[in-house]
């Protein structure tokens, strides 16, 4: 009987431990979806969109949007576990590196426009969240096309990420900052470029930035520092929250939907907060875009 009752045990611990793993799992994967499709809006790229920009439905996360540049012509790719147009075959090691370190499994390196500067300072918790959620997305079969560099890449984008802390979050401003910057790359959309360069040590934010989304179309990105005249210091915080979240100015224009208030509608409003916090302490840069 006493072996009987060891036995017992020993099934009831290793039910216990596997049902505190797959509650583990479980919460990365929940991590995972809120951060996917709310502030880091991966289907804002990796959405498969018609000619008009609308995204196709049933095509989540299969690629193919073009970016067409002087120096580049980039092919956003299928990041579905399809095990042969998309990510399947990949280690979650292999797709963490992919993300944080921009290089493919053969070693190859992958170019821009994937904001390689902000994702190297994601932490290692986030993204083995992200991994764990595109784990589970559907597989879709969708076959994109090798992006073309008319430039030299470098050898790499940085020393290779080790290990990245987590980011508290009791502290407003500085969580907001991460999600800014390694989570929502707002820094790179709404940074102006010079010589193929951000321009962050001064004009952070200050926007300018062309992004061509077809051939007769380009969008210029907005000033998003605290100058009260040409940007967003003179709105409420109420007023920055909405047009993140809503995609509306408060004179009631509409930003371009490439902006993904859709995602971001999703962000818990601790979070939005938070972003709007870390906002306020940006630098004002006169910046008048048009």
């Amino acid at each position: 009987m006493f072996r009987r009752l060891i036995l017992g045990c020993a099934v009831a611990a290793l039910a216990l431990t596997g049902a505190i793993a797959a509650h583990a799992g479980d919460a990365l994967v929940e991590r995972g979806a809120y951060l996917v499709n709310g502030v880091v809006a991966c289907g804002n790229c990796h959405n498969t969109r018609s000619p008009d920009m609308r995204f196709i439905e049933g095509m989540e996360f299969a690629g193919g949007l073009e970016v067409v540049e002087k120096p580049f012509t980039a092919r956003v790719p299928n990041i579905t576990p399809d095990m042969e147009t998309g990510i399947g075959a990949w280690s979650d090691g292999e797709i963490i590196t992919a993300i944080r370190d921009g290089i493919r499994p053969d070693g190859s390196l992958i170019g821009p426009p994937m904001p390689f500067s902000q994702y190297r300072n994601m932490s290692d918790s986030d993204v083995k969240a992200i991994v764990a959620y595109l784990r589970q997305v559907p597989a879709v079969s969708h076959k994109v096309e090798k992006s073309e560099y008319r430039m030299p890449l470098p050898p790499a984008w940085g020393p290779s990420v080790g290990s990245v802390a987590d980011v508290p979050t009791d502290d407003p401003v500085v969580y907001g900052a991460y999600l800014a910057g390694p989570l929502g790359h707002c820094i790179e959309c709404n940074t102006p470029m010079e010589i193929g360069r951000f321009v962050f040590e001064n004009r952070a934010f200050a926007g300018g930035l062309h992004l061509p989304l077809g051939p007769d179309m380009v969008l210029i990105t907005a000033n998003i520092t605290q100058d009260k005249e040409t940007d967003i210091g003179a709105w409420s915080d109420a007023e920055i929250a909405a047009a993140i979240t809503t995609g509306v100015r408060p004179d009631g224009s509409q930003i371009h939907p490439i902006m993904p208030s859709g995602f971001y509608a999703t962000m818990e409003k601790a979070d939005v907060d938070a972003l709007v916090a870390f906002l306020r302490t940006v630098k004002p840069v006169v910046n008048a875009v048009k």
